[in-house]
């Protein structure tokens, strides 16, 4: 059960995650406010980093900005890290 709903939250997140790049994407074509990189990189700690990914290369979205590129594997790593935390105290309360 704890599996399935943290699928459902990372594939909830990275759709939301992915549609905010595109919508970013958009709005920087056509000279119009930006989505803050505060916001993208909160969204993709909040799990919707796999999103953020696929955006990064089909959309071809801040994927070459070297600062936002380290903040983002960082709160990858940060996401990774506390979700590996999360099981180890899942297994430990199970035994």
């Amino acid at each position: 059960m704890l599996f399935a709903a943290l699928a459902a939250l990372y594939a909830v997140a990275s759709v939301a995650c992915f549609i905010a790049y595109a919508l970013d994407k958009s709005a920087a074509r056509k000279g119009r406010r930006r989505t803050p990189e505060r916001t993208l990189l909160l969204l993709g700690l909040a799990g919707g980093w796999p999103g953020a990914l696929a955006a990064q290369q089909w959309l071809r979205h801040k994927s070459s900005k070297t600062s936002f590129l380290a903040m983002f594997w960082f709160t990858v790593v940060l996401n990774v890290a506390a979700l590996l935390a999360l099981a180890a105290l899942f297994q430990r309360l199970q035994a």
